[in-house]
């Protein structure tokens, strides 16, 4: 980072807020102004929200703009579209689509799902079944089923992996897409969880039509394609910026600040591991996101999930012992279609079995440990007598 590329970056922002003020500009023509400087995303290339810059500059438009109460493109509801389509698209996206896609992905105006996980492979997600057969017409034709789809009932558009070639083993034959997710062929129905919410969602796809003009990567190269949405998936989950004491070690400690009652010298020895921990964990995330600024995102990121998700289910199961019959008092059931999970303002039961799911999503914890184990400390792989036989002859 040198002195001249970060004043170049404070002067093309302020530049456009000179030209675009927040106070009187609507929060979508800004955004859009913002895409089209090159503010948006500036590691990103000329033309499609970047400067082909240093991915580190962003925080500095970021401060001029919150310093000027400029809008953002609200990412935790577009957070799918951020963290797991755009880098996908642009590694593998022709310039066609992302002209076309990228542009409305960042500025909010079109949501994006994920439709990988069936329910005949969920942690062994090459096991697919969802077929794509290509007609004469240059129409792919899908059918089959998807689930655990977070946002499915709000998406524009989905990232799609379908079995192209049943007769290649499993991790090949595999292609992948961009589906439309106003096809008349696709039907979304709720997942209601443990919470009584339905956040997710399981997807019908019957005889929807996918142009190979919407295809990502090459035909049956869908699993090279899929790690890159899946590394970034990791890191978009288990590598999120929090202030010190953020998110949920911040909602814990903020209870025992504030009911001395409820104290022991037992329980406070355990949240000092745990707020150790997430100090840890917050400094590891930090580290992630300055390799990242050199490079595409690799399997380190399965660690930074995995400790997400078992530090977020202890610091909820520890909150619950902690206010004893009053953490039992979720009793809320109402089936609701939440765009974000919240855990501010809810009960600590809701938090509790809301954080069960933290293990499964984004890859199970037991994959993530066979990733760590076997890209990144380089121990001898499991066993895999399936990983040869083709697809077709797989016993399902």
């Amino acid at each position: 980072m040198t002195t001249a590329s970060v004043e170049e970056l404070r002067s093309r922002t302020r530049a456009l807020l000179s030209e675009f003020d927040p106070a009187d500009t609507e929060p979508l023509d800004f955004l859009r102004a913002r895409f089209d400087a090159g503010l948006a995303w500036v590691h990103f290339p000329v033309g499609l929200g970047g400067l082909d810059a240093p991915r580190a500059l962003q925080a500095v438009v970021d401060a001029e703009l919150a310093a000027a109460g400029a809008p953002d493109n609200d990412p935790r509801r577009i957070g799918i579209g951020l963290g797991m389509a755009a880098p996908t698209i642009l590694r593998y996206g022709t310039d066609e689509q992302r002209s076309r896609l990228l542009r409305p992905l960042w500025t909010g105006e079109e949501v994006w799902c994920q439709l990988f996980s069936e329910p005949g492979a969920g942690s062994d997600l090459a096991a697919l079944a969802t077929r794509a057969t290509l007609g004469a017409d240059g129409v792919w034709t899908v059918d089959g089923q998807k689930v655990w789809t977070s946002s499915a009932h709000t998406a524009r558009w989905a990232i799609l992996i379908a079995r192209t070639d049943p007769a290649l083993p499993k991790h090949k034959g595999i292609t992948y897409f961009v589906c439309d997710m106003t096809d008349p062929g696709v039907e979304v129905r709720p997942l209601r969880q443990i919470t009584g919410e339905a956040e997710f969602n399981e997807v019908f796809l019957t005889g929807v039509r996918i142009p190979d003009t919407d295809r990502l990567g090459a035909v049956g190269e869908g699993w090279q394609v899929a790690q890159t949405t899946l590394n970034n998936e990791r890191v978009s989950i288990g590598g999120q910026r929090t202030p010190r004491e953020g998110g949920l070690v911040g909602i814990v400690a903020g209870t025992w600040r504030a009911r001395p009652e409820l104290r022991t010298p037992e329980l406070q020895q355990r949240l000092l591991k745990h707020w150790v921990d997430a100090e840890v964990l917050r400094l590891t995330g930090e580290r992630l996101r300055q390799q990242l600024t050199v490079g595409q995102p690799g399997p380190e990121g399965a660690g930074t999930k995995l400790g997400f998700a078992r530090l977020a289910q202890e610091l909820t199961g520890f909150e619950v012992e902690l206010l004893a019959e009053e953490g039992l008092g979720y009793d809320d059931w109402t089936m609701v279609r939440p765009e974000l999970v919240d855990f501010n303002g809810r009960e600590a039961g809701y938090r509790y079995l809301r954080a069960k799911g933290n293990s499964i999503e984004g890859g199970t914890s037991e994959i993530l440990r066979n990733i760590i184990a076997e890209r990144v400390l380089g121990l001898p792989p499991e066993p895999r007598t399936d990983k040869d036989v083709p697809w077709k002859d797989l016993a399902r």
